[in-house]
């Protein structure tokens, strides 16, 4: 792979109209396999009252084991469906959060889970009116894992070329923000700088990686446990950069009509996913099971055990959404260049998940002051 050539450092902040050009440049991004949106196995309906009188509830997620939450809780007879009722769960797959948020925006899906730089991008793209954060899903579950031959130390990442999955997506942000801690300038639209960042499909990483074509990569879970197995070593598992090493990987997020128009409907969403964790920490290996099954499904093939079980160590399902975490990780995009420090205030709606977790005797979660007036 030729070497990019440096760019200046430190580029200047960005006006508003630059701003602009770079979220259409995200979604631009997200529109090759991700907006066509793969169908999975939808679940059949548990059967008895539609939620709300609606006949469908759209959802989607991505095909990664930091979605959890989804691949264990939408299979047939699972939590969410039957929480649903007679109400149709209809599903969508998507490979990065700015094509889950575009299908969001179009009325394709009511609900995803999605990481939270997408989700931050989504809410100031729409200035604030499209949609909300109504839970978290996963914490932790990404990690920067590199060649150990072409880079020996946390301080040998510069000239080097790093992989993440799409400008401007969770790991993306990080990595960024990260280089920029060691003094590592590149510019967030082209990628180049001191070091090149490679935007990259999940599925096609690990082939770039055995074939020399990047030195490392930011990812989430399993594709981080995939390039261990390909000889790569865990240069950095994020969790180390966070107070108590907790950190927002997964949200579930809404559209604010359809949150306004069928409240019951997302309650419904939010307690079958509030069971599902609750399940799967108490059922860890048959969980393992069921996200396999699921990953067999939606990415074409299973993960190997080694591989599975490495991913799953690495990750923690909760319901609170951690949203000290994603005030910080907004102020790493807008120090990385890719927003202007957005208002994030009303980002959040987290009573209908306080209702199903005091109906279910846990304590409620806070929104860190982003919820709504």
């Amino acid at each position: 792979m030729p070497r990019i050539r440096a760019l200046p450092p430190r580029p200047s902040r960005r006006t508003p109209a630059a701003l602009a050009a770079l979220w259409a440049l995200l979604l631009a991004a997200g529109c090759g396999y991700g907006s066509k949106a793969v169908v999975s196995g939808d679940p059949a309906p548990a059967g008895g009252e539609k939620i709300d009188g609606l006949d469908e509830v759209k959802l989607g997620y991505f095909p990664n084991v930091t979605h959890a939450t989804p691949l264990v809780g939408l299979r047939s007879g699972g939590p969410i469906p039957r929480e649903l009722g007679g109400t149709k769960v209809s599903t969508q797959v998507f490979d990065a959060g700015p094509s889950a948020i575009e299908a969001l925006n179009a009325k394709a899906v009511d609900m995803t889970w999605v990481g939270p730089s997408s989700a931050v991008n989504g809410w100031v793209q729409s200035g604030g009116k499209n949609l909300r954060i109504v839970s978290g899903a996963t914490s932790g579950g990404a990690s920067l894992v590199v060649d150990p031959e072409k880079v020996a130390s946390p301080d040998d990442l510069r000239g080097k070329t790093l992989a993440t999955p799409q400008l401007g997506n969770t790991q993306d942000v990080a990595l960024l923000h990260h280089l920029r801690s060691k003094g590592i300038d590149v510019d967030p639209e082209t990628g180049r700088g001191a070091t090149s960042v490679l935007r990259q499909d999940n599925k096609e990483i690990p082939t770039t990686f055995r074939q020399g074509g990047i030195d490392g990569a930011w990812v989430p879970e399993p594709t981080a446990s995939r390039l261990v197995a390909e000889g790569g070593k865990v240069l950095l598992d994020e969790e180390k950069l966070w107070k108590e090493g907790k950190f927002v990987t997964t949200n579930l997020v809404v559209r604010k009509d359809f949150l306004d128009e069928h409240p019951d409907a997302v309650e419904a969403v939010l307690r079958g996913s509030v069971r599902t964790n609750a399940w799967i920490r108490s059922h860890p290996g048959t969980a393992k099971k069921y996200v396999n099954d699921a990953l067999r499904r939606d990415a074409g093939k299973p993960l190997p055990r080694d591989v599975l079980d490495a991913a799953f160590r690495r990750i923690e399902v909760t319901d609170d959404p951690l949203a000290a975490t994603l005030r910080k990780q907004a102020e790493h995009a807008d120090a990385a260049g890719l927003l202007e420090t957005p208002q994030l205030a009303g980002v959040y709606d987290l009573a209908p998940l306080n209702r199903v977790l005091r109906s279910e005797g846990r304590p409620a979660v806070t929104d860190a002051g982003l919820g709504r007036p």
